[in-house]
């Protein structure tokens, strides 16, 4: 990746000059690390843009958060500092209140239904939403079904979530979701949280296998509870003053791309999520299942009935398609 002062140059012109026509760079930033599915999926577009347009357009993948954290990374976005970003659902929701309804608890199985519902027009609408609001959503990669992890024990049951100091992503739904079964919530930028977890300010925290594996938060939490209570996304996003100023032929490997990308960075978390349980046991930590989903279900459903009179026909289509 190029330097830090090349890139800060870089947004500095992005500011102050019209969208070109035809993009020659696409400053493309992402917050994860080596090892998980989308540092690796972002390495696959930066190689995919440029076979598509013939060379004519390059991306400039600054990964780890070297852009700042998701929130900001959006707010880059959304200024044209940068063009695109794979981003976060619960940042974006700040933004796009509709993205944050995919995060209902307890609302998919599996991924393949998630993908399914994204692609088609529940993914359409949240797109709209976005434009609205300045952005562009180019496809969902995935964030893959959540669990809890906890540093000295697992929680098999509502009550065993009760009073938990649990770290929660920037997301409404998520907090509304651990509020109803009991625990305390707060969120806090993923970067910052293995150093919290081991200084004792949160017991525990919720993220897919992929991500726990990857930031070795096992090693910190080592009892992984596969409570399954909500997925997220990672939305790929672009400036949409950016994205406007694109001939069509661009756009739409651009788009391909992401896209192509997305299936791939899909697959990596569908299959590390089956097999890293096996690994991380291994490595030492302790998994158990829900004793009881309905029991987990039933104490969620206020959730529901919290953001049904603001977003009741979103929801009412992700119930319809996830049936």
């Amino acid at each position: 990746m190029k330097n830090m002062m090349t890139i800060a140059l870089l947004g500095a012109t992005a500011l102050t000059t019209a969208a070109p026509a035809f993009a020659d760079e696409i400053i493309f930033a992402h917050g994860a690390n080596p090892g998980n599915p989308r540092f690796d999926a972002a390495e696959m577009f930066a190689d995919l843009v440029p076979a598509c347009t013939g060379g004519e357009t390059t991306v400039n993948v600054a990964p780890s958060a070297t852009m700042g954290n998701d929130v900001e990374m959006l707010t880059s976005v959304s200024a044209g500092v940068i063009q695109m970003s794979a981003n976060s659902q619960g940042p974006l929701a700040q933004i796009v209140p509709e993205v944050g309804m995919l995060g209902l608890p307890f609302l998919f199985e599996d991924l393949p239904s998630v993908w399914e519902v994204l692609d088609g027009e529940v993914g359409e609408m949240i797109d709209q939403k976005a434009q609205n609001a300045g952005l562009k959503v180019l496809t969902f990669w995935d964030n893959g079904i959540r669990h809890v992890s906890h540093v000295s024990k697992n929680v098999p049951t509502p009550a065993d979530l009760e009073g938990m100091q649990i770290r929660t992503p920037s997301d409404e739904v998520t907090i509304a979701t651990f509020e109803a079964l009991g625990a305390s919530p707060a969120p806090l930028a993923w970067s910052e949280l293995p150093t919290a977890l081991q200084s004792g300010v949160f017991e525990g925290q919720e993220n897919p296998l992929t991500n726990i594996y990857s930031a070795k938060l096992h090693e910190i939490t080592p009892y992984i509870t596969l409570t399954g209570h909500k997925y997220e996304s990672t939305p790929v996003v672009a400036s949409m003053a950016w994205w406007s100023g694109l001939d069509e032929d661009t756009q739409g490997c651009i788009e391909n791309a992401a896209k192509s990308a997305g299936w791939y960075q899909r697959g990596l978390s569908l299959s590390q999520g089956k097999n890293l349980r096996e690994t991380m046991e291994a490595e030492g930590a302790t998994f158990a299942e829900v004793e009881d989903r309905q029991a987990f279900i039933d104490a969620t459903a206020s959730v529901y009935e919290q953001y049904e009179g603001e977003f009741g026909e979103l929801i009412s289509a992700l119930r319809e398609a996830t049936q």
